[in-house]
């Protein structure tokens, strides 16, 4: 396999030596759009072109604000090829979160490509140069298509060095404005091999980009489809995630733990737990319905299942992994560049998120709070040289913010961040991350945040899944309490949950109560709460209807 230093080095020679193989795979009204190495590079050129005609300085700021699609990685490879830095932007913001990161960030321009609803978003644009992509039905600025018909490609390609920047990525912190990370070519190839080696990813594989490219996590992975030459589909829309996915059968499946409980309601819903059971216990049927739940799933091909972003129920892992799918958890954060912990098929325990990898050094401070350093951690914050210096200690490691132990076997567990911590009026100081991984074994539960600041003991709050909602009032109410009571005594008496109130909405991004990427913002849910506690605290009822 040849060796590449940079991700456009990459690019370059498959443009060059499989000018015809397929790249992107772009689902648009009921058809498919593909683009080989030789049209991407073509459009790619024009654009990269486009964006040096501006005259603006070598590493300006281009924001990329879209979904996911074939335009998406196109227009980082244009970023790239013109000698700038991308900013990627997340396609849910509003448009005073999109006019914070344009306005932090510098950005000189903007391409603007697949949306559902830019016009929410518009005013948060400034008077900068917009590029639009127009087959997704936007048209502000110059059209994209435009540009493709009446620019000469560019000839001349700048070369990347490792010491260049490459992206800022802005944080979708679950506190506060997002920071902007600051990651360097050398960064994304270090990352990037680090996957391709760990997990012994073959040339040419077949990828199916849906989570937020915005995010470094999916980002890196379509970094390492670069690098391997891979071909790269997306996703229609929602209503045809599940049919895209099916039949792009990707070799690698990243998602978050809010997506396999979606996963596991869709199973429970066209088949009963029950039935599920019987038919596993039987070796002709089980053998059979694996191999055609792994096809419909679009995991048939899978050589690498993962989730991270935020912790897995251990007893959902071993839920699929009765099904024939095994998940390996893994940890990182933007600011490692995804680069911390991981388990692999040689070394794997469910419920940790596995060893630090052969790249990393870990440790944990005095308070539990796990510090890590590899070769590719940020430069630092983008224009916050204060902010950068308190995350890292006086050794150079990174400091997370979660805190965590190792067994006897060098496996890491997350137990909670830092910031999580509240303290009951006890005076009793409550970590919810395990307690919430143990009631989200209910399957009713489609998310929860443990609260309690200012009341003797902590509560649930909870919403539900699609499973919890088809329940009868009194059904839901046993359901929920039994969880109660069977976790409860697995805990210290300061913190076991005194009830468990349903929110009447779920949390989504949408209404400001979940990062893009799925996290719940605790804040936020405590901010609108918390004068409720006391009230939910002195009801008798131990399952309260919001």
């Amino acid at each position: 396999m040849p060796k590449f230093t940079t991700p456009l080095e990459a690019f370059l020679y498959w443009e060059k030596h499989q000018p015809d193989a397929i790249f992107l795979k772009q689902p648009l009204d009921g058809n498919v759009l593909n683009y080989t190495f030789k049209d991407a590079g073509d459009e790619i050129r024009k654009i990269a072109k486009k964006l040096i005609d501006y005259n603006f300085p070598k590493q300006s700021h281009i924001a990329l604000l879209s979904k996911n699609c074939a335009h998406w990685i196109m227009s980082d490879i244009a970023i790239m090829m013109a000698g700038h830095v991308s900013i990627p932007i997340y396609p849910t913001l509003n448009a005073k979160s999109v006019n914070q990161i344009l306005e932090h960030s510098e950005a000189k321009a903007i391409i603007i490509g697949k949306l559902d609803n830019f016009s929410s978003q518009k005013e948060g644009v400034p008077d900068i140069p917009k590029i639009s992509i127009g087959i997704y039905g936007e048209s502000d600025g110059e059209l994209w298509e435009d540009l493709v018909q009446k620019m000469e490609p560019l000839k001349d390609v700048r070369t990347q060095c490792l010491d260049d920047l490459i992206t800022i990525i802005y944080t979708s912190g679950t506190t506060g404005n997002p920071k902007g990370v600051m990651h360097t070519v050398g960064n994304f190839m270090e990352s990037t091999n680090t996957l391709i080696l760990l997990f012994e990813l073959p040339q040419h594989l077949r990828l199916f980009s849906y989570l937020p490219l915005a995010h470094v996590a999916e980002r890196l992975i379509a970094n390492s489809g670069i690098i391997l030459g891979a071909s790269i589909a997306f996703a229609g829309s929602l209503d045809t995630f599940a049919k895209d996915l099916e039949n792009t059968q990707p070799h690698i499946f990243f998602a978050v733990p809010r997506i396999w409980t979606k996963f596991q309601d869709k199973i429970l819903e066209n088949l009963p737990q029950k039935k599920l059971s019987l038919i596993l216990k039987i070796p002709i049927l089980n053998t059979i319905f694996k191999k055609k739940l792994k096809q419909k799933l679009g995991l048939k091909e899978a050589i690498f299942i993962c989730s991270a972003a935020a912790p897995i129920a251990s007893s959902l892992i071993k839920w699929y992994k009765k099904l024939g799918i095994t998940i390996q958890q893994g940890y990182g954060m933007t600011e490692d560049c995804c680069v911390s912990h991981f388990n692999l098929p040689t070394a794997s325990k469910i419920g940790t998120v596995g060893k630090a990898l052969f790249n990393v050094e870990a440790k944990l401070s005095a308070e539990g709070e796990i510090c890590v350093k590899n070769p590719c951690l940020m430069k630092g914050y983008f224009k916050a040289p204060e902010m950068t210096a308190a995350v890292f200690d006086e050794e150079g490691y990174l400091k997370t913010g979660d805190i965590g132990e190792y067994d006897h076997d060098g496996f890491l567990t997350i137990t909670g961040r830092v910031k999580d911590q509240f303290k009951t009026d006890k005076g009793k100081y409550i970590s919810p991350g395990p307690l919430e991984l143990e009631m989200e074994k209910n399957t009713d539960i489609e998310q929860i945040c443990i609260v309690g600041t200012g009341i003797p003991q902590p509560l649930a709050l909870v919403t539900l899944s699609e499973l919890g909602k088809s329940k009868s009032r009194e059904d839901l109410s046993s359901s929920l309490y039994k969880t109660l009571v069977d976790v409860n005594p697995l805990f210290e008496k300061h913190e076991r949950m005194d009830k468990v109130v349903v929110m009447k909405e779920d949390w989504n991004v949408a209404n400001g109560l979940t990062t893009p990427t799925m996290k719940v913002k605790r804040i936020q849910i405590e901010k609108i709460h918390q004068p409720y506690y006391k009230d939910w605290f002195t009801k008798q009822d131990k399952v309260i209807f919001e």
